[in-house]
């Protein structure tokens, strides 16, 4: 169905979101079969529609051919074929044994440097050289961490956040040198594995597998997930291969939620790790996306019969953690509640917010999503004089319907979560407390490493887009030079109060929860009940836990600018101030084309 708006003309993609609660990455009915370079792995699962029509782009790409851009891009010239310093750290490829009789480091090439110019002009937009993409190639080759890179130093100097970003294939290797790839967390400089747990939305358990070391893959291995029907016996049909692997479906009585929430338990014969990210358990979201990491310490076991709340944090993690996993009503996961309740957590700094489905009334409201936040920020921050002007920041990957305008819930009940620092009673006029909304441009997928492809993992569509047109105003552009990932596109989802200066920020969240009402909560009955759709799950960084009463951390000016910053900066993975969206700029929808301009392969968007 063709139709035309203030995106342009457009075609309605076969397949999309049945309900305006939907934050737009249910799960397709049908699996997505691996392809790539024209061949078929015939590895399956699992995923949204918006990631099978990115997966099916990057596989059968369509070629732009207006030859009026021929001077301006030459897809061939801009694809660099180098890899020598563009940080390939750490192998995701699903072949292990053949990549050992390629070369370990592909021979220079002259590459002449195109400049091109843009059909609107923008400076945070301008692809330089050095940050182009690689050629993608059939097999990936990356150095295991081993010396090269010091792991041990990685986990336990220089990063009392124990913040990271993901990997990126494709830029300097200077920008992943304090990042990981899901290798390096499965390594055995990690740990010696007895068991794990991995927590996730979209897995492909071939791909996983592979991940872990050798030694370690036939350990046992519990997936928990939010598959039904005919993507589940799907996922069950993976796991069938392997019989070290169990599955656990996570409830999901609540229409249109999802098992969003994406955790690692890791139990080692030393102790046991907690590992909470962004990242799906599939290739692509550990290539050129940006992604975060929140990595635990190494928690040791108790004394044997150690009972009550030995080992618990200053946080509170340890029980908050147990309660999550408990609200899954599932005995294979009071099973990993047991581990955590043997070991010692009070090392932690972060507190943990959890979303999960169900009607929340009395103080139970406050376990849960944008309420459990407003109630960590009350007790455990301080006001902060002129405190009105400190903004409000959310950054994410996918967006809910937020209702006919900003009062329904982004400028009422979420806003309110958002901005509150202390018990103060002052009542801000929270209309005046500005709220930057960071979101990818079309120009930012355009011209990103995967090109539009990358737009699969954006998945707002244009049908929730066009009932909410208001909310772009608050739109601002993806931008990440201080973390070398202004073009890998971001799948980490971030909340933040920063300062008018954007040189301090009062807390830092990072979590799985996209911009919606499924993921953060929804108030109904007059506001005396909370309902959630989805499983959710993120930590909150708060001054106080990390020793501070200023009420701020400063912001780290580079995020791997070494030890020239207090070791207190937090390392904010993207640029402050953010850019608002200019008068040409529209916000990424995935089931609409792009035709007019060729990304950074050459290539169009057609989704249907």
């Amino acid at each position: 169905m063709s139709q035309e708006s203030e995106h342009g003309r457009w075609t309605i993609s076969s397949s999309d979101e049945s309900t305006e609660e939907n934050d737009a990455e249910k799960p397709s009915t049908s699996s997505l079969s691996h392809s790539g370079h024209g061949k078929t792995s015939g590895s399956q699962y699992p995923c949204s529609e918006a990631r099978k029509v990115g997966h099916k782009r990057k596989a059968s790409p369509v070629q732009f051919n207006d030859k009026s851009f021929s001077t301006e891009i030459s897809p061939a010239k801009i694809q660099r074929t180098s890899q020598e310093g563009l940080g390939w750290c750490l192998s995701s490829s699903d072949e292990e044994p053949e990549s050992e009789s390629q070369p370990k480091h592909a021979q220079k090439e002259a590459v002449k440097e195109e400049k091109y110019s843009e059909l609107n002009k923008q400076p945070s937009h301008r692809c330089e050289d050095n940050e182009l993409p690689v050629s993608q190639k059939p097999e990936k080759h990356y150095k295991v961490a081993s010396e090269g890179q010091d792991t041990w130093d990685l986990l336990n100097g220089g990063n009392p956040f124990r913040f990271f970003v993901t990997k990126v294939k494709g830029i300097k290797s200077k920008y992943n040198s304090g990042a990981l790839h899901i290798k390096d967390i499965l390594s055995p400089l990690f740990g010696t594995l007895i068991s794990s747990a991995q927590f996730n939305y979209c897995i492909d358990v071939k791909w996983l597998i592979r991940q872990y070391p050798q030694e370690f893959r036939k350990k046992p291995l519990l997936i928990v997930h939010g598959e039904k029907r005919e993507s589940k016996a799907e996922l069950h049909a993976q796991a069938h291969a392997y019989e070290n692997v169990r599955l656990c479906q996570a409830k999901l009585d609540i229409a249109f939620g999802t098992h969003h929430t994406k955790m690692m338990l890791l139990l080692y014969e030393e102790g046991l790790r907690v590992v909470i990210h962004t990242s799906n358990l599939i290739d692509a979201d550990w290539d050129q996306k940006t992604q975060g990491i929140w990595l635990s310490p190494l928690y040791p076991r108790l004394p044997h019969g150690t009972t009550g709340s030995a080992g618990e944090s200053v946080t509170n993690f340890k029980s908050d953690l147990i309660h999550y996993l408990m609200a899954y009503n599932s005995p294979t996961l009071k099973e990993w509640a047991d581990i955590i309740q043997e070991h010692d957590l009070s090392e932690t700094r972060v507190y943990l917010i959890g979303s999960t489905p169900g009607r929340y009334q009395g103080n139970q409201k406050e376990k849960w999503g944008h309420l459990r936040l407003r109630k960590l920020l009350k007790e455990y921050t301080s006001p902060i004089p002129t405190q009105e002007s400190w903004p409000v920041i959310g950054q994410f990957s996918s967006i809910g319907s937020m209702g006919p305008d900003q009062s329904k819930w982004l400028c009422s009940q979420f806003q309110e979560s958002l901005v509150t620092l202390g018990s103060s009673v002052k009542t801000l006029a929270k209309s005046d407390i500005p709220i930057h909304l960071i979101y990818p441009t079309v120009d930012n997928v355009r011209q990103s490493l995967e090109g539009y492809p990358a737009g699969g993992s954006l998945p707002y569509s244009i049908q929730t887009a066009q009932k909410q047109l208001w909310l772009h105003s608050y739109f601002h552009k993806w931008s990440a030079e201080t973390s070398g990932r202004s073009h890998a596109m971001p799948h980490i989802k971030t909340y933040m109060r920063p300062s008018p200066d954007f040189q301090k920020i009062a807390w830092f969240l990072v979590t799985s929860a996209n911009l919606s009402k499924a993921a953060w909560g929804a108030l109904e009955k007059n506001g005396t009940q909370l309902m959630i759709r989805s499983y959710e799950l993120g930590v909150l960084f708060l001054p106080s836990a990390f020793g501070l009463d200023t009420g701020y951390f400063h912001v780290k000016k580079k995020m791997f600018s070494g030890s020239n910053e207090p070791v207190t900066s937090f390392p904010v993975p993207y640029d402050l101030p953010p850019e608002q969206y200019g008068s040409k700029d529209r916000p990424w929808i995935w089931n609409i084309p792009y035709t007019k301009a060729p990304d950074t392969h050459g290539n169009m968007w057609v989704p249907s």
